[in-house]
């Protein structure tokens, strides 16, 4: 039997290693302490949810651009991201609409999981180092639970289309007026929910990817607009950009000016701050 599995039935007296010369003995003892930690390691991961290698994974290159993922909103229609992935892909980018369980209205967590599955598959696809995620409306929700459970260290960019970061009145209301009408994602983008109170509580941008939130003051779904800001991200308000600028929530992924400005801060370049200055050059 060897000296691994004597320690493991927990019975060494006297046995193996007692009849071990005292270096030797020494270095069988210093191996099990490795063994120890790193099942400890691996099983400390696994109750995290995350994956052993995770903690040890190279940062990510901001300059080298991967596949992008586009992450629909509530209702998840994938249709409504087509014009923006379209765009990216004429830009020679790879484009890919992630598809939500229970069209985008059931737990936003069980949505995180897709996108963790999607961003595994486009990276072992394109061999790419990291992806570049797009979440519109409460897909951005979904894009910083990704984030927040590992997904930070697979992202390089991760920028919000008008996402209800702290929640939107509307949901509030239709939890109030219709519960029957308002299903677990609906409750879970009510200002102050659990959900949202957790994502919230700490640092909302977890450390890896520049994050980026794009969204407009014409919002009529996420109300109030503001609730798109996003601590410690890149703050682009499209009316900051082009005052004259009329977007609404709906219009946001297939406005040209609102599609340039994801593409900008998609680049190799850093995400960079634009102004009045840029309007005429992204089209606005």
């Amino acid at each position: 039997m060897s000296a691994v599995h004597q320690a493991r039935r927990g019975g060494d007296s006297g046995g193996v290693l007692a009849g071990l010369a005292p270096a030797r003995r020494r270095l069988v003892v210093a191996v099990l302490a490795l063994v120890v930690v790193a099942v400890l390691v691996t099983g400390a991961a696994l109750l995290l949810g995350r994956p052993s290698g995770a903690a040890g994974r190279e940062p990510v290159s901001q300059g080298t651009p991967g596949p992008v993922l586009l992450v629909p909103g509530y209702g998840g229609s994938t249709a409504g991201l087509q014009p923006l992935a379209d765009r990216l892909a004429a830009a020679g980018r790879d484009a890919t609409v992630v598809a939500l369980p229970d069209a985008g209205t059931g737990d936003l967590a069980a949505a995180a999981e897709a996108l963790d599955e999607a961003a595994g598959a486009a990276l072992e696809r394109t061999g790419a180092a990291s992806v570049d995620v797009v979440g519109y409306s409460a897909g951005g929700v979904v894009a910083r639970l990704w984030a927040a459970d590992g997904g930070a260290g697979l992202a390089r960019r991760i920028v919000t289309l008008g996402s209800p970061h702290h929640g939107t009145a509307l949901a509030d209301l239709a939890g109030q007026v219709a519960p029957e009408q308002c299903p677990e994602a609906c409750r879970q983008l009510a200002p102050g929910s659990p959900l949202l109170a957790t994502l919230n509580a700490d640092d909302e941008t977890p450390e890896g990817p520049a994050w980026v939130s794009i969204w407009t003051d014409q919002d009529e779904t996420v109300t109030p607009p503001e609730s798109a800001r996003l601590e410690g991200a890149l703050e682009l308000p499209v009316q900051s950009v082009c005052p004259g600028a009329r977007v609404g929530h709906g219009e946001l992924p297939r406005d040209p000016l609102v599609q340039a400005m994801v593409l900008e801060q998609l680049g190799a370049a850093a995400p960079a701050a634009l102004g009045p200055d840029d309007c005429a050059r992204l089209g606005g």
